[in-house]
């Protein structure tokens, strides 16, 4: 049996799993977490990554493996190829006043939005690495002019794991990465599979180096202990490969952030900015759109009832759909979609009846799961093609949100067994990189279950009816 390794570093954790090539079965596993907070030493993810290696058995056994990260991860190197300072993370919101400058300098939110769109699919926000540039340039001159590459998360470990810092300048074609991870800067366009160095300059000023873009299935070199390396690839990306979503399929995710993404055969570009126009991994293209608030609701509601996460989710299915009008806003570290990155969270519709831990419950994960709606939305808007919803990420294994989940996205949703996808999606390229090509028997996506229930349209309503009114409030509203 030939053996792969899929690796899921994701912002809580590293997550690992070893497959057969040839099937994808999971044979073994290991994990290992990450440090809390927006801004982390990538030499905790590389701490990390070993950790789960050797939970898993080590690698003497396998012959390739590849990484998926968390996206738009902030790696600064210096000439010799050291970080320069920690990584700001995705869910680091000072960028915000960055991404509101970008946007103004090309036209202001409506023209200028839809230049950034037309230029490479999406328009910045906070969460997006060209922000993050501006604002290292702003804010930290010294380390910006020390700064002579930029790469993400992902391709900082597969460059590790390719052998890391010699000692010598860094190399010109030292760092690789994919076009699914690459289209989450806000300077690589996936509908032209080109970098916009003009974009790169006006955030930071200068052009600096950056991975060269691989194609799918193309290795990016080897260990030196011999193993193949696939190309890696965003989280995003890599889960809908582990699923194996293809054209009219939207994959529904909710783990620390939540997403909205389906696998299409053309590019989406939004000039609002709700939907970023990425690529996935497989060449086609991976429409999405990201709330910030997903699991970390669930976990500071039940915090805040004196809950275990058990107890909690139970509670939410003895409360009616609707929770009797209470609405949770769950904007606890502001928010992107919409683009609110100063917001706080809110609870409105208190009243006698629903001022009980069961009615507050079932509005948080109704909150949660209106703000994914949204994204559905969107993306049917945009007539991006939606036939098939799958549920995926640790937070959807509660049957509470399992079951509340088909009322509030309006229609059906596929289920499949518990699984760590995006680890199995790094896996797959990995035995893509192995064999030359995707040319692999496909792998099966395993069991699911699907799960129904009556559309929830006045949940829906009464949440953006709250969402408006708490809009208007100090601090509150959209950047524009």
């Amino acid at each position: 049996m030939t053996l792969v390794v899929g690796v899921d570093s994701s912002t809580q954790s590293c997550k690992v799993v070893i497959c057969d090539a040839s099937t994808g079965a999971v044979v073994r596993s290991g994990s290992a977490p990450h440090p809390e907070g927006s801004e982390v030493d990538p030499a905790f993810w590389l701490g990390a990554l070993r950790q789960a290696l050797d939970e898993a058995g080590g690698l003497g056994d396998v012959a390739a493996i590849a990484v998926a990260a968390q996206q738009h991860g902030l790696v600064c190197l210096d000439k010799h190829g050291e970080v320069v300072r920690p990584s700001l993370l995705w869910n680091d919101l000072r960028s915000a006043a960055a991404a509101t400058q970008l946007i103004d300098e090309l036209g202001g939110p409506d023209k200028g939005g839809r230049a950034w769109a037309d230029a490479v699919g999406s328009v910045p926000t906070a969460s997006f690495t060209v922000t993050k540039l501006r604002w290292l340039a702003e804010h930290e001159p010294d380390n910006a002019a020390a700064t002579v590459a930029v790469c993400l998360p992902h391709d900082w470990l597969t460059w590790q794991l390719a052998g890391g810092p010699t000692g010598h300048e860094l190399g010109a074609n030292a760092l690789v990465t994919d076009r699914g991870d690459a289209s989450g800067t806000g300077y690589f366009s996936p509908a032209t599979d080109a970098y916009r160095l003009d974009l790169l300059e006006r955030a930071f000023r200068r052009v600096v180096a950056l991975p060269r873009v691989l194609a799918p299935a193309e290795p990016a070199g080897r260990t030196p202990d011999g193993l193949v390396l696939g190309c890696g690839t965003g989280d995003n990306a890599g889960a809908a490969l582990g699923v194996l979503a293809s054209p009219g399929d939207v994959v529904v995710s909710i783990g620390t952030s939540g997403t909205v993404f389906a696998v299409c055969d053309h590019p989406v570009a939004d000039p609002t900015g709700v939907i970023a126009g990425f690529a996935d991994a497989t060449g086609r293209f991976l429409p999405l759109v990201c709330t910030v608030n997903a699991a970390r609701v669930f976990r500071a509601t039940a915090r805040l009832l004196g809950l275990d996460e058990h107890e909690f989710f139970s509670l939410a299915l003895e409360a009616p759909a609707g929770a009797g009008g209470l609405v949770v806003v769950p904007y606890f570290e502001g928010e992107r979609t919409p683009n609110r990155p100063f917001a706080t969270g809110a609870i409105h519709g208190l009243r006698y009846e629903t001022a009980t831990p069961r009615y507050l419950a079932r509005a948080a994960v109704e909150g949660v799961l209106c703000g994914l709606a949204v994204g559905l939305d969107a993306l049917r808007a945009l007539d991006v093609r939606v036939e098939r919803v799958i549920l995926i990420g640790g937070a959807s294994r509660p049957e509470a949100v399992r079951r509340i989940a088909p009322g509030i996205l309006g229609r059906p949703v596929v289920v499949p067994t518990a699984a760590e996808h995006v680890a199995i999606g790094a896996a797959r390229q990995a035995a893509w990189a192995l064999a030359g090509g995707p040319t692999p028997p496909e792998w099966s996506a395993g069991a699911s279950a699907t799960y129904e229930a009556e559309p929830a349209d006045f949940v829906r309503a009464r949440y953006a009816e709250v969402c408006e009114m708490t809009a208007s409030v100090p601090g509150q509203g959209s950047v524009s």
